[in-house]
């Protein structure tokens, strides 16, 4: 399987790889920095680089059937062929934005403490779903979502195992999508110590780093859901 660099250090933007297959589809390689699609984050975009200046624009990502990360391509450009050695390259810009955001995201559950039923990242905006009755207050929520900004607590992952998570079922809050299971271990995300449930995205190391935010949208989508959007100050 692909080694998923991403999982060990967030802020690499760039790595050597060797590509290994690919199908009509896009390409597989030996090692990525490439965020597959999942979790609500978008998959990561950018380029291959390889010899004589030659470069392949990756679209997105995503895992494929089989759990190989896939770095999609338009078959209207030049590929490289299996074996080659090629430079994998972020657009960083988009994916530390997408960082910032998830661990925004991560923030909101920690202000509005109910089981999330759903959401979705963007670079712009993204949103959460709780299983909640009660109104949420835009300015309150915006308000505690800043101070724990600013707080600058420090974010971090460890591992478990499935028989351990499975002994802690309250460390998970999606009511709707479980954590990925199959390999054995499952990554959680730990917020200044404040908040610890899995996650398999990728996030800043303090949650300074998103600057600030705002409850920019609340909607009542059912009898128990609401739905809170969220955008970054900068």
């Amino acid at each position: 399987m692909t080694d998923a660099l991403y999982q060990q250090d967030a802020y690499l933007g760039h790595c050597p790889a060797r590509v290994i297959e690919h199908d009509l589809e896009g390409l597989v390689l030996d090692r990525t920095v490439f965020y597959p699609v999942g979790g609500g984050q978008p998959g990561d975009v950018g380029w291959l680089e390889w010899k004589d200046g030659e470069r392949l624009q990756i679209t997105g990502t995503r895992r494929r059937d089989d759990g190989e990360i896939l770095h999609l391509a338009d078959t209207d450009q030049a590929w490289p062929t299996p074996g080659s050695d090629v430079e994998a390259r972020l657009d960083w810009e988009l994916r530390y934005r997408h960082m910032r955001m998830h661990t925004c995201m991560h923030l909101l559950g920690m202000v509005i403490p109910h089981g999330v039923t759903g959401g979705n990242i963007g670079a712009q905006r993204s949103r959460l779903d709780f299983d909640m009755e009660e109104t949420v207050d835009k300015e309150d929520a915006t308000a505690r979502l800043n101070e724990l900004i600013q707080a600058d607590l420090p974010v971090s992952s460890q591992w478990i195992t499935e028989e351990e998570l499975d002994r802690q079922p309250e460390l998970v809050r999606t009511l709707s999508v479980s954590p990925p299971r199959g390999a054995g271990r499952i990554r959680l995300l730990n917020i200044g110590d404040k908040d610890l449930q899995p996650c398999g995205g990728t996030h800043v190391r303090h949650t300074g780093e998103i600057i600030g935010a705002l409850v920019v949208k609340t909607e009542k989508k059912g009898k128990r859901n609401r739905r809170v959007h969220i955008s970054l100050t900068e």
